[in-house]
């Protein structure tokens, strides 16, 4: 896929291969982000498929988990997708603003202040408390507004939402009628785990309360929830992570399509001797003579400093002209070592991508070497890569790395 930002303003001999035209229409980026819509559309679908009959929400809070909201909630919507799910209400403008016909439910709640800012994008708040409820009835009655609202029901997270006993309180006055609330929801504590028994003592609590708010559809599972099975889909279901290629069944292989592709340039190289150490703090030492490979990437970027290599420790690996190769040291703000000892020579130069992400180099892989989840590694992509989207109808479009404020 040749990516180019100016085609005329590149000679057509520079252009040697697609990475080469990647990475001179991109020469201010420190890397490239690639995110296949398609993939997020296959996935969206094998959910769908997977939950039928319920409806398959999109979650695209915090920026579509690092792969853009705009792009991905136009993907999703041309897919089928209708009722997205995001955390404020800057993110719900995002989705108005490439989906004009969605349903937008905004999990962060609603405040007094807030009400105009709903009303101006068509936004449902998720109201997880009893002073959030009275302020939106308030802002309801004064303005005539009549745009809906979710109903927030904490089963065991301890988070947010209504308690038990608040959410029995207010059944008269979804009895009554014209009540406006638009979904009952809660948000399981443990999906990924399947044999947790807190997700059968949730699914019962669920279960007794929703069925008592007459008419109004429900929704319990995230990305894993719907794989624990139909008891927990209800009318709704609400992935997030798993539309982005994290693996909703960690104890099982991963059913989803991966989405991100992350690369970054070489910036130099360096050869040192046996005994000589690499990195801050001299954690790491060359065990025989060393080829280094240092790649334009570090923490500021996203690629957590806990994936560094030291004498004792293993680090994350790196794919070098399609080797895999061990990060060397302690990984920097903005820079890491590699050892390319066993690369061919002429296989990679200064200027070449290596891939951080992808060509079997797993979001979940990266999270283990990160000491966290696949949630946390997308959501972390650092703002100083150049963004290319391929499939859905954004092929070949590429957007430079967002400026710092």
């Amino acid at each position: 896929m040749n990516i180019v930002s100016d085609p005329k303003a590149i000679p057509q001999s520079t252009l040697l291969s697609p990475e080469a035209n990647q990475a001179a229409a991109l020469a201010t980026s420190t890397g490239v982000l690639t995110v296949d819509l398609d993939a997020i559309v296959a996935n969206w679908r094998k959910l769908e498929k997977t939950a039928v009959p319920a409806e398959c929400a999109g979650v695209v809070k915090a920026n579509a988990y690092g792969c853009g909201t705009e792009p991905v909630a136009r993907a999703l919507a041309a897919a089928g997708c209708k009722t997205f799910f995001v955390a404020t209400l800057d993110e719900a403008a995002a989705v108005r603003a490439a989906v004009p016909s969605a349903t937008i439910y905004t999990l962060d709640g609603f405040f007094q202040n807030s009400g105009e800012a709903y009303a101006r994008i068509d936004c449902r708040p998720v109201i997880g408390d009893l002073n959030e409820l009275a302020e939106w009835d308030v802002f309801c009655r004064r303005t005539g507004w009549s745009g809906g609202a979710a109903i927030h029901i904490d089963t065991g997270m301890n988070r947010l939402g209504l308690t038990i006993t608040e959410a029995q309180g207010i059944i008269p006055r979804i009895n009554a009628g014209d009540h406006g609330i638009t979904l009952v929801m809660s948000h399981l504590v443990s999906a990924e785990q399947l044999n947790s028994p807190i997700n059968a003592r949730q699914l019962t609590t669920f279960r007794e309360i929703a069925s008592v708010f007459s008419g109004v559809p429900a929704s319990l599972s995230n990305s894993s929830g719907i794989f624990l099975g139909a008891q927990f889909q209800f009318d709704m279901v609400r992935p997030g992570a798993a539309l982005y290629g994290v693996n909703p069944t960690p104890e099982a292989d991963n059913p989803m399509q991966p989405v991100v592709e992350l690369k970054a340039r070489i910036v130099q190289f360096r050869n040192i001797e046996r005994g000589e150490t690499v990195g801050y703090g001299g954690t790491w030492t060359a065990r025989r003579p060393t080829r280094l490979a240092i790649v334009s990437a570090g923490y500021a970027d996203g690629y957590f400093r806990a994936a560094s290599a030291s004498d004792g420790t293993r680090g994350a690996e790196v794919i070098v002209a399609g080797k895999r190769c061990p990060v060397a040291g302690r990984i920097s703000m903005d820079l890491m070592a590699v050892d390319v000892t066993d690369v061919p020579p002429n296989a990679a130069r200064r200027g070449h991508m290596v891939t951080l992400l992808g060509e079997g180099i797993t979001v979940d892989e990266l999270a283990h070497h990160f000491g966290t989840i696949g949630y946390e590694v997308l959501t972390s992509l650092g703002s100083r890569y150049a963004r290319v989207y391929k499939g859905g109808a954004a092929t070949g479009t590429a957007e430079p790395p967002v400026a710092a404020p």
